[in-house]
């Protein structure tokens, strides 16, 4: 799995978050519900810090295809 983000950021918007990796908004926030993606708070604005993405990126199952029938 691809988990390395350009280092032009040390933090993310949501939506930044979500056109660098191209998760939905929905897996997004539910991630943060669940506990398994962490953010700050600045304002009314919710980051993403890059090593906290990056790990819950990491965490992520390994793609396993199907077996055949």
């Amino acid at each position: 799995m691809q988990t390395e983000l350009p280092d032009d950021h040390i933090a993310y918007t949501i939506e930044e978050w979500i056109g660098r990796t191209g998760q939905s908004r929905s897996a997004i926030y539910q991630a943060l519900r669940d506990g398994y993606l962490k953010a700050k708070k600045r304002g009314r604005r919710t980051i993403i810090l890059r090593q906290d993405g990056l790990d819950y990126l990491r965490s992520l199952p390994d793609y396993a295809p199907a077996k055949a029938a």
